[in-house]
């Protein structure tokens, strides 16, 4: 295989280009920013760093009237730069008001709309993240901390690395995340021990793991234009800090004095970040925002009331009231931000859009964000939103929360604000197209009642049909995304020595025109890549596509059963500078094709992704008699296993026109179904792309599905399960007895 040096390194004519390109995002490390955007202290371009705590309430900074825990370097940066009254996260729990941070997607359109119930959430590739929007402007980005995506591992759509970050350590997965003295953490798609928390030890504390490499982030990157998203895990719980600090001879319990430490440890954390920019001499260069993803947390002892955590506003993390989802923010960029206070009601799906305008990067127009660029910069006009809306699944419970929430906490449940209008409805029933007569409706002036204590629905019914109309006109079952960026599609299988064909598109999703847009694919050396379509175009108007299709051929040599790396980069000039778009892929050389009737698990797959954990196999099937190996029941009868999946997933396998069938039962287990009886997928079987067969709506009440597939001149064989009920948490789906016969 290829060494990545070689891989960068391929000619002009390998690309299919007449002229070679300059460095892509992925080789960056070895080249200089994009032209155009290189940025040193004092320029227009400005440096990015967005810090994100996790649980932090409103109220819990000196900035917004803390009193008992001490928070002097926020405090600082609030009096020195503008603080917002009104800003609001975009969810009361984690994932889904981290998946609108990153995309400007409100929870109504956003790919991850609930914390992760089983299975966590995952970004898709075409989730755009500002991280992306900025590293096509040559911004070097890195994401250090909690993710809180998954799956947890590399190399997939939803890790960072695959979503415009260049640079990543931390937590993958959301729940790991809940450990402060982990085993290891992530750095880009491997996982790095940490020794000193081996056997249960407490030796590394992970805040100070990441807090060190973000510093060290923001030293190596000084003299470019660079994007770093800091996101500790602090002050969620549980209340893990090596030293309690100046809270030791507080008579609070041991857990409220971790809570309080931990808040002061995210303050000095914000401190050495602005000290270091400082000292780096690109402070003046560089926009930091400070801010939290939800309300205040009452878990693991901790009580939020001692600490006045949410302010003068009513609820918790989990609720939509006030207290649950407005969150300090604070923008801070000596020189460029001047010190003031906004009350513009401001979602975190304005961050996207606003980096993009100070960074000069099109942003896309699907988004539900608006900038506040000229906010920051001290106009009083920046665009004002016509509503907010936030939206909530959420199972988990805690007692504060659910009493305010009238013992709702687990109900479904929207809210909308506009101007001061706040409305909160709750569902009865888990199910979003539920009648607006059936759903429980509050109403609150914002102006006269901050915390939200008199319901005024009654007394105003026009303003609640006008707010439930902007709830209903907000949601969409399925969002679907404009495309935006480069995108790779690859058709048919890599055999060494025959061609296969490999098209990319280069979307402008902006709203401006883009020039002298082009395509190009780099491959590993030795491979023929051969363009068959035009790659480039003078003018690509907003909305339109630049689509480029490549005839390639692996060497013969190419070794079967092995990932060779694609790369598609997409360059263009915008209103405001150059772009380059990459779209990684990888490619694997198949395996050889069957020559005898065999089971799919006795086979090697070309592919493999799987929604939660690895895919499970049982590769005894074929050698000895079935039902020797892990086995799977439905309706009581045992069967051997072969392949087991958890929604969304696909495996692929090469089948070279070889097989003449496929055969299998397929259908969500009896020990899946005994879990909960919510699951429900839909699966089906594609050759070469085309649909061969689907099953409908698999459940655990409805039995298996027989599969019984004419597979004659296939190459390539998918077996797909897709989520069929918008909850993929118990959507874990068995092939049993999958098997091809062949002649």
């Amino acid at each position: 295989m290829p060494t990545r040096r070689h891989f960068i390194a391929g000619s002009a004519a390998t690309l299919g280009l007449a002229t070679a390109l300059p460095a892509a995002p992925e080789a960056l490390a070895a080249a200089p920013a994009a032209p155009g955007a290189t940025a040193t202290a004092g320029t227009a371009t400005p440096n990015f760093v967005v810090i994100l705590a996790d649980d932090l309430g409103y109220g819990d900074l000196g900035a917004y009237g803390q009193k008992l825990i001490t928070t002097p370097r926020i405090d600082r940066l609030a009096a020195e730069g503008l603080k917002f009254t009104d800003a609001y996260a975009t969810a009361a729990v984690c994932a889904p008001s981290r998946c609108s941070l990153l995309t400007g997607l409100h929870t109504g359109h956003s790919a991850v709309r609930a914390n992760p119930d089983g299975a966590p959430g995952a970004l898709k590739a075409g989730d755009t993240t500002f991280a992306e929007v900025l590293r096509a402007r040559g911004y070097r980005t890195a994401v250090i901390g909690k993710w809180g995506f998954g799956p947890e591992e590399g190399d997939q759509p939803s890790h960072p690395n695959s979503r415009g970050f260049e640079e990543f350590y931390g937590y993958i997965d959301h729940g790991h995340a809940h450990e402060y003295y982990p085993r290891y953490l992530w750095h880009n798609g491997a996982k790095e021990t940490i020794a000193a928390n081996t056997g249960g030890a407490k030796g590394a504390y992970s805040p100070q793991l990441i807090e060190q490499r973000a510093l060290d982030f923001i030293g190596d990157h000084a003299a470019e234009p660079f994007l770093l998203l800091l996101t500790p895990t602090v002050p969620h719980a549980p209340s893990d800090i090596p030293d309690v600090g100046a809270y030791a001879s507080r008579t609070w319990t041991q857990e409220n004095k971790g809570h309080a430490a931990q808040i002061t440890y995210f303050d000095t954390l914000v401190g050495k970040v602005t000290d270091r920019l400082r000292a780096l001499g690109i402070a003046e260069n560089t926009v930091v925002l400070v801010t939290s993803d939800n309300g205040p947390h009452e878990e693991g002892g901790v009580n939020p009331d001692l600490f006045d955590a949410n302010g003068p506003l009513r609820g918790y993390k989990r609720n939509l009231y006030e207290g649950g989802i407005r969150v300090p923010l604070i923008a801070w960029s000596p020189g460029r931000i001047g010190a003031g206070t906004t009350d513009r009601p401001t979602s975190l799906t304005d961050v996207l859009p606003t980096l993009a305008e100070l960074g000069g990067a099109p942003a896309p127009t699907d988004i539900d964000g608006l900038s506040a660029a000229p906010l920051l910069a001290g106009s009083p006009s920046a665009a004002r939103h016509n509503h907010l809306y936030w939206y909530r699944d959420e199972r988990g419970v805690t007692s504060r929360a659910n009493t305010e929430d009238g013992g709702r906490a687990t109900w479904l449940a929207e809210a909308v604000r506009k101007d001061d209008w706040k409305a909160v409805r709750f569902a009865p029933v888990r199910d979003h197209a539920l009648p607006d007569a059936q759903w429980q409706v509050e109403l609150y002036d914002l102006a006269s009642d901050t915390g939200e204590r008199r319901d005024v629905a009654a007394a105003n019914p026009s303003v609640v049909d006008g707010l439930v109309a902007l709830m209903r006109s907000s949601w969409a079952d399925t969002y679907v995304r404009r495309p935006f960026g480069a995108g790779t599609q690859i058709h048919g299988p890599a055999v060494p020595g025959q061609a296969f064909t490999v098209t990319a598109t280069l979307a402008n999703g902006s709203a401006k025109p883009w020039t002298g847009a082009l395509l190009a694919l780099r491959a590993p050396a030795g491979w023929q890549v051969q363009a068959t379509t035009a790659a480039g175009r003078d003018q690509l108007a907003a909305g339109a596509t630049l689509t480029t299709s490549w005839r390639v051929i692996p060497p013969s040599t190419a070794t079967p059963g092995t990932q060779w790396p694609l790369t598609v980069d997409g360059t263009a000039q915008s209103p405001t500078g150059p772009l380059r778009y990459s779209a990684p892929q990888r490619v694997s050389t198949v395996p050889a094709a069957p020559v005898a009737d065999a089971y799919l698990s006795d086979l090697a797959w070309v592919s493999a992704t799987n929604g939660w954990g690895p895919v499970e196999r049982d590769r005894s099937n074929g050698r000895s008699a079935a039902g020797d190996g892990t086995p799977i029941s439905f309706g009581a009868v045992t069967y051997a296993k072969g392949l087991g999946v958890h929604a969304p997933s696909e495996i692929v396998y090469h089948l070279g026109g070889a097989a003449d069938r496929f055969t299998a039962l397929v259908g969500i287990d009896d020990f899946s179904t005994k879990q909960s009886a919510a699951g429900a997928t839909k699966a089906s079987v594609r050759g070469d792309g085309k649909v061969l067969f689907t099953t409908g709506k698999l459940t655990g009440a409805g039995g298996p599905v027989q599969v019984d597939v004419d597979v004659r001149g296939v190459k390539l064989l998918h077996l797909v399960v897709e989520d069929a009920n918008a909850n993929s948490a118990f959507d874990h789906t068995s092939w049993a007895l999958a098997r091809v016969t062949v002649g």
